[in-house]
């Protein structure tokens, strides 16, 4: 069990946001940084406080939370302090690697299962990996923001466990809004439709999580952005591509979520999908 009562946190996007906010209601003094002033601002307004950079944070234990590699590396060449990192951000194997030489304690690869909108609720589960003892250490933090925390194997589990969890998602989202696509176009009301798939065979966490968003048409603020999964969708085949394993499904639903992108849709929720699946029509 961890005695540290400090815990800083890098990185309070959608997900770290939401992460520092169940460690105040845990009890834990929360420090944050970001590159956004408004998000520093939101965690001092909850009671968090602020830290200028990552250098400065004075927290034995770390939860960075990240969107892309150029800002885990360079957050990772400045946690000098941090004795335990857990890096919660979806990266390459690749990237976790040159982040764990980078640290000067011990890093652990943890990324995250869920969306925005389940971090708020803390319906996360962590997919962690790396030194048992650090992990061990770190756990109560992390069931603070988490409703499961899995210690999966070896540094690195953690991230493959994630890359397969998101072939899923990714399919998921497509599969959803082409259900609901075609569902509306026959006639079918959109709210009845939800209700009725949830309850059967055909239904998913991801279609009850975007279900909603796609009766509503509320694609903004995201739960999680359509760019954000071109990122993940182009992880997961790097990783399926350096395996020999064929992923002819999911890249079936590379196209939609580029066209997405493309038409005004980069930062809306996956949910828009639906938007473009429907443009033909």
């Amino acid at each position: 069990m961890t005695t540290a009562k400090t815990v800083g946190v890098v990185g309070l996007g959608i997900m770290g946001s939401a992460i520092a906010g169940h460690l105040l209601d845990a009890g834990f003094d929360v420090i944050g940084t970001d590159v956004s002033p408004q998000a520093v601002s939101a965690l001092v307004a909850i009671g968090g406080r602020s830290a200028p950079d990552p250098s400065a944070l004075a927290a034995d234990i770390v939860v960075t939370s990240l969107p892309t590699a150029e800002a885990a590396l360079t957050v990772c060449r400045s946690l000098s302090a941090a004795k335990i990192v857990v890096e919660t951000s979806t990266l390459s194997l690749a990237v976790k690697e040159q982040c764990r030489s980078l640290v000067a304690g011990e890093l652990l690869d943890c990324p995250i299962s869920g969306t925005g909108a389940q971090a708020r609720v803390r319906d996360l589960v962590v997919l962690g990996s790396g030194d048992q003892d650090a992990f061990e250490t770190a756990r109560p933090v992390m069931e603070a923001f988490a409703r499961s925390v899995r210690h999966l194997g070896p540094f690195g589990d953690g991230t493959r466990m994630k890359l397969v969890a998101n072939l899923l998602v990714s399919i998921h989202n497509a599969s959803t809004a082409e259900a609901f696509a075609l569902g509306v176009a026959a006639g079918l009301d959109p709210a009845v439709l939800y209700d009725t798939v949830r309850d059967g065979a055909g239904g998913s966490v991801i279609f009850d999580k975007r279900g909603p968003l796609m009766v509503e048409r509320a694609y903004r603020p995201a739960t999680a952005k359509v760019s954000m999964f071109l990122k993940d969708v182009s992880l997961v085949r790097e990783l399926a591509g350096s395996l020999h394993v064929p992923t002819p499904v999911l890249d079936a639903t590379l196209p939609l979520y580029e066209r997405a992108a493309a038409t005004g849709w980069a930062d809306a929720d996956a949910a828009a999908l639906l938007e473009v699946l429907e443009e033909g029509r």
